[in-house]
């Protein structure tokens, strides 16, 4: 506990003599800055779809368990009779809190992404739906099939069980994606600063035989490559989270057309959640470097 105070005072406080021996700019600077910054962008993404994964998986969960949808598969001749039977079985069905039949026009909606706004109804054999709207409690949709074969043979119930499922593991899975390319974003600045800093290290080898001829620690001698790294990594993903956050708000906003593509962004308080990626990326950073520089000075005895 008393190594990570010091090493959070020397990280903010700070030591001139000690940051001398960490080249300022060069490859390993830039390769830092730019890793950081190109990692921290792609994180605001990868949060982005993951919190709109986990809205999308709610918002279908929530529609599609209180609604069901009954299709009257009946002659033209038969179909507006079967359809008012459907409805007034419908009326006496105990967890139903309405129903009504879609109008030509919403049918018309429905099959208009898949065949266009020229297609006639009249052109295709087209059931006609009923849409039903459970209630808290729900209804028995076993015993509600088991009354419609009987008194409206041509009414087929479809409770969406078979459509929510995938459904929502597939936007489950999805948010689950997103939060493993966070990790492997994570491991990626961390590999790719450990490589930097051992870089550092041994291009600055005859350097670090000097300080400890007059007396420097490793501790000392670590700490300043830790500190100049950290820092760099949080310089760097602060701008890349600013360029995320800033792409973010290009994207079109939600839409019901297009709900998932146009609804990937942050909402309320989740616009600050990508402000913990610059603390993350520095924390990678210290420890990361932390145990390069252990490795590498070791190495240089």
């Amino acid at each position: 506990m008393r190594q990570l105070r010091t090493l959070l005072q020397n990280l903010f406080a700070g030591d001139k003599q000690a940051d001398r021996i960490v080249p300022p700019s060069g490859f390993t600077a830039q390769l830092t800055l730019f890793a950081a910054a190109a990692m921290a962008f792609l994180a605001v993404f990868a949060l982005a779809l993951s919190l709109a994964s986990g809205r999308l998986a709610t918002r279908w969960g929530d529609e599609l368990a209180r609604t069901s949808t009954i299709r009257i598969v009946a002659p033209d001749g038969q179909r507006a009779t079967q359809t008012e039977a459907a409805l007034r079985v419908l009326q006496t069905t105990a967890g139903v809190q309405s129903a009504r039949a879609l109008t030509d026009d919403e049918q018309q909606a429905l099959l208009t992404p898949w065949f266009g706004g020229n297609i006639s109804l009249d052109d295709l054999p087209v059931p006609r739906l009923i849409e039903v709207i459970e209630a808290e409690n729900g209804f028995d949709a076993a015993g509600l099939r088991l009354r419609l074969s009987a008194e409206v043979p041509a009414a087929f119930l479809d409770d969406h069980t078979r459509w929510r499922a995938p459904l929502v593991q597939a936007a489950n899975r999805l948010r689950l994606l997103g939060w493993v390319a966070i990790v492997l974003i994570a491991a990626a600045v961390a590999a790719i600063i450990t490589l930097a800093a051992n870089a550092a290290l041994s291009a600055n080898a005859q350097v670090i035989a000097v300080l400890r001829l007059v007396g420097a620690t490793d501790h000392y001698i670590a700490d300043a490559f830790i500190r100049r790294f950290t820092i760099r990594a949080f310089l760097g993903a602060t701008t890349g989270m600013i360029a995320g956050l800033l792409a973010v708000l290009l994207l079109p906003s939600a839409a019901d057309e297009a709900g998932f593509l146009t609804g990937l962004g942050f909402q309320g308080a989740s616009w600050l959640v990508p402000l913990l990626i610059p603390i993350l990326a520095a924390g990678v950073a210290l420890i990361a470097t932390r145990f390069a520089a252990r490795k590498a000075l070791e190495a240089l005895r």
